[in-house]
């Protein structure tokens, strides 16, 4: 594991092009709003619980990573965006040293309530490493892009404007599979925690104190509700979806 607390700014835009260039990091939870309640953690406390967390889950991901996809680099990097304005949110990408990485924002660290919502996420972040979600969403944006294209050139669109047909297309293509790739790392994530000893209902406690997910065609996450599901299923061994 690699681990990165005072993490500069320069690195932190080295790894969000890394995502950029492989397609963007798929959304993640939480969203970027802040809960609508804050637990009364002291700032000690909040660090303290992510050491604890780090330790005991980076571990467990790994083992995870290696059992399902043995042909993947499976040493996270873990990393903490201490920009405070950067909000409440977590994400997975590929660092510039080509290492996958969590990123934590101080926020995220700040408000979780407990340990069991921070194993949750850090769960869920690796579970979209080990889901190949990064090159699954490109080439669902670039399928996307190419279809939309396709309909319009042969609608007769001026060629000069196909250029955003294409984004549109990319934009609508991905967004449609993140929802199903945020699905799959909740389930993965609820795998992770529980192994590492946390209690991933309770950890889904953290999708009721953020913003639902607008139902829309466009939404970038499924509704709270379903994800909290998500992890019932999973704890119960059934298929999220069946």
């Amino acid at each position: 594991m690699t681990e990165m607390m005072g993490m500069t700014m320069r690195s932190f835009a080295l790894i969000l092009a890394s995502a950029v260039t492989l397609g963007a990091c798929v959304p993640v939870t939480p969203p970027a709003a802040p809960p609508a309640q804050s637990p009364s953690l002291s700032p000690e406390q909040a660090v303290i619980n992510f050491r604890e967390v780090i330790d005991r889950v980076e571990p467990v991901a790994e083992q995870v990573c290696r059992e399902q996809t043995p042909d993947q680099l499976c040493d996270f990097a873990i990393y903490v965006d201490r920009d405070p304005q950067s909000g409440v949110n977590a994400f997975h990408t590929i660092d510039d040293n080509g290492q996958p990485a969590i990123i934590f924002t101080i926020g995220l660290i700040a408000v979780a309530a407990n340990t069991d919502e921070l194993a949750f996420v850090m769960g869920h972040e690796a579970g979209h490493h080990i889901g190949r979600h990064l090159p699954q969403v490109q080439a669902s944006a670039d399928l996307g892009a190419q279809i939309l294209t396709q309909i319009a050139r042969a609608s007769g669109i001026n060629e000069a404007a196909l250029g955003g047909v294409a984004q549109v297309g990319a934009v609508v293509a991905s967004r449609q599979y993140g929802r199903q790739a945020e699905l799959e790392a909740d389930a993965i994530g609820t795998i992770i925690a529980q192994r590492a000893g946390y209690d991933p209902l309770r950890g889904a406690d953290f999708f009721t104190r953020i913003p639902d997910p607008a139902r829309s065609f466009l939404a970038t996450h499924p509704p709270n509700a379903q994800r909290i599901e998500t992890v019932r299923r999973t704890l119960a061994g059934r298929v999220p979806g069946a």
